[in-house]
């Protein structure tokens, strides 16, 4: 009787880094404003982890002429024959004025509306494990990872969430990862090729 052949199914990943609606220390929604770090560091953790695409959330204009500027420079300016590795990350970008619309996006591409699953530093009831989550998007749906800037997403976003990821957890209390951090270490714990266990 022959053996069935294991089929490994890549997962649908994308991730959406909002800067709005996000909330300030005071807990009051605002818009934050893009950093060219982050644009960089996630679209190269993104590429490294096979991610679809890095959706930048912004409602505001010049924001977006600004994050378009540095995705142009390395896409079709200078940056694209100076580093065409660093190229093939920022590639990934796409600047959307909403979610809503990166949503709208995937569901056209992948012909399904995607899972969406919302990351927070905060602690609550309904939150999904790592293993749990790494186990559901092997079946091969479309799931996308959305991020906060400032001081996290806000309260009234966190209801577009099908899924809510725990948090990272330190060994002290400290608990301020900038969110190019984070996103490198979910992505590894999510997406990360399983290494075959060696014992001694």
């Amino acid at each position: 009787m022959e053996e069935k052949t294991k089929i490994n199914i890549s997962p649908s990943a994308y991730i959406a880094l909002l800067h709005y609606p996000v909330q300030n220390k005071k807990g009051e929604t605002i818009a934050s404003a893009i950093t060219n770090l982050d644009l960089h560091d996630i679209a190269r953790a993104s590429k490294t982890y096979g991610v679809k695409a890095f959706y930048v959330i912004t409602p505001y204009k010049n924001q977006k002429n600004l994050a378009e500027k540095i995705v142009s420079h390395w896409v079709t300016g200078y940056g694209s024959t100076y580093n065409p590795e660093r190229k093939k990350a920022i590639e990934l970008i796409k600047i959307k004025k909403t979610f809503n619309e990166a949503v709208n996006e995937i569901k056209i591409k992948e012909k399904q509306k995607p899972n969406v699953v919302i990351t927070s530093a905060k602690k609550s009831n309904n939150m999904i494990s790592y293993p749990l989550i790494r186990s559901k998007i092997k079946d091969g749906s479309p799931y996308v990872f959305v991020f906060g800037t400032a001081w996290g997403i806000s309260a009234d976003f966190m209801q577009e969430a099908d899924f809510i990821l725990e948090p990272i957890r330190g060994n002290t209390d400290y608990n301020h990862l900038s969110v190019r951090s984070a996103v490198s270490i979910i992505l590894d714990r999510l997406i990360g090729k399983e290494e075959p266990k060696q014992f001694l």
